[in-house]
């Protein structure tokens, strides 16, 4: 889905145009978050958000930046050196890039769980709620069961690569 690999059989489709031929469109119309969270240790954890935006198509101003990590209470850790965070602090910068993606229709995450505390969890849960009421969907792969009530999740078991 996130176009990392070709399918073996097949074809990925987005509006349907062969996801190779979808072009930019395609990609800004999602965001994906690796289970890596593709921080640099040395730089602030406002100047790691900022690289990742730009990486991915946007401004990286400071105060779009500065409250996205409001929204995932990192705010008062902004100008700490990556290095620094605990491993739960780490996915929480990298989670902020949600906040900056909201208008993506479609969120492919790899375990974006992981690492999280009860604080952490209840904040992705509210991000996901959010994003699902505006309309977008997220793809995510989680060894943990969902607690998302409002809208109520549509889960979908893959066993083999096939939809159970």
């Amino acid at each position: 889905l996130a176009g990392l690999s070709t399918p073996a059989e097949g074809e990925v489709t987005w509006g349907g145009v062969p996801l190779p031929e979808a072009g930019e469109g395609w990609c800004r119309s999602l965001c994906y978050l690796a289970h890596a969270n593709a921080l640099k240790d040395d730089l602030s954890v406002l100047e790691s958000l900022q690289f990742l935006a730009r990486l991915h198509g946007h401004a990286g101003d400071e105060s779009g930046c500065a409250e996205a990590l409001r929204r995932v209470g990192l705010f008062s850790r902004r100008h700490a050196a990556v290095r620094t965070l605990s491993q739960g602090q780490r996915r929480r910068v990298a989670l902020a890039r949600l906040q900056l993606d909201a208008a993506a229709p479609v969120w492919i995450l790899d375990e974006p769980y992981d690492a999280l505390d009860a604080e952490g969890t209840a904040m992705l849960d509210a991000a996901l709620s959010a994003h699902a009421k505006r309309g977008g969907c997220a793809v995510l792969t989680s060894h943990i069961d969902l607690t998302l009530a409002d809208p109520a999740p549509t889960v979908l078991q893959l066993d083999g690569y096939r939809v159970q």
